[in-house]
């Protein structure tokens, strides 16, 4: 015999459920964007009422790809919203490409309306791009942290899971969008109906804005040394200006030699080594992700001439800066 559902009893006006408007771009992460609308669908059943609403825009207003190639079938497009709504701007892979001028002016609007905005997973570019997040905190997924943080350096970009700073809200991407959800329905509705969704959801572990995105250095690597993880991370700060291996070796407390076999025992490769993969993956992600020139990546990423970036590029990834650039260009344009 099916267990009976245990409604959460809630204060509501059950004829005046909140609309969230879901905007979704091509290519946006569909793990995300679930997360989120479930929260809602799932927060309905709890309390056996109307609370929340939802909508799904995007321009144009007929179909639109996720990442995993997904069709969406779309409500609308881009036009008047009531002044209650709350809108989530869904973004995932190549957010800068699917950010169009006529998006930001609607974006705008929106804002000026006085209308909540939430950026999910690389939804936060969107925000950025729209200088909606000029003088806030936010966040975004770690890998287009460093791109954002080079575009838009009056922004506070921080690891948290997600950031509430004003009307402005993003997320991290993943489940984060789970965590932002809740702490919102939490905030309207109560604790219990936030952990009752949570509960259905097999959602365990609620995060807060102050737990990072990230896993831990030791955790990432499957390292637990403690001074293995203090100069990774040393490295991982301090990408535009390297720090010798001997200066790394001093500030933990330990000789070069003892650094060196550290990383070869541990890692499988020389701390020399190590740092520039660092380097290099952030120069990766600077040519994918922004407009920069090749020189200023290279500058960005500690190395003195391009030409020496070059080599070092083209070593590690068996292609030119130049090259690798030109040919994620051809692939947006497919």
């Amino acid at each position: 015999m099916q267990e009976r559902l245990q409604i959460i009893e809630v204060d509501s006006d059950a004829s005046k459920p909140k609309r969230f408007v879901f905007v979704l771009l091509n290519q946006f992460s569909m793990l995300s964007f679930a997360s989120a609308l479930d929260c809602l669908r799932i927060a309905n059943r709890m309390s056996n009422k109307q609370l929340y609403s939802w909508t799904l825009l995007g321009e144009g207003g007929d179909l639109v790809s996720c990442s995993a190639g997904t069709m969406f079938t779309l409500n609308g497009d881009l036009g008047d919203l009531h002044r209650d709504d709350m809108v989530l701007i869904c973004a995932g892979v190549d957010v800068q490409a699917a950010t169009s001028k006529r998006l930001l002016g609607w974006v705008r609007r929106v804002a000026r309306q006085g209308l909540k905005i939430a950026g999910l997973c690389t939804g936060a570019y969107v925000l950025a791009k729209a200088g909606l997040l000029d003088g806030k905190k936010a966040t975004i997924h770690w890998e287009n942290a460093d791109s954002f943080t080079e575009e838009f350096e009056e922004i506070e970009l921080t690891k948290s899971v997600f950031v509430i700073d004003g009307g402005r809200m993003t997320t991290a991407g993943g489940t984060s969008s789970i965590d932002l959800l809740l702490k919102l329905i939490a905030d309207e509705h109560g604790e219990d109906l936030a952990n009752a969704v949570a509960d259905q959801m097999i959602y365990s572990s609620i995060r807060t804005d102050q737990d990072t995105q990230r896993l831990s250095v030791p955790t990432r690597i499957g390292v637990r040394h403690p001074k293995l993880s203090q100069v990774i991370q040393m490295m991982e700060i301090n990408i535009e200006e390297p720090i010798s291996p001997s200066i790394l070796a001093r500030d933990v407390g330990m000789s070069t030699r003892q650094l060196e076999r550290l990383f070869r025992r541990y890692l499988n490769r020389s701390p020399k080594r190590y740092y520039m993969e660092l380097r290099l993956q952030k120069a990766r992600n600077l040519l994918m992700q922004t407009d920069m020139s090749v020189i200023n990546v290279a500058l960005a990423c500690g190395f003195a001439s391009p030409s020496h970036f070059s080599k070092c590029y083209r070593a590690h990834y068996d292609t030119t800066p130049y090259r690798e650039r030109g040919s994620h260009a051809a692939r947006r344009s497919v």
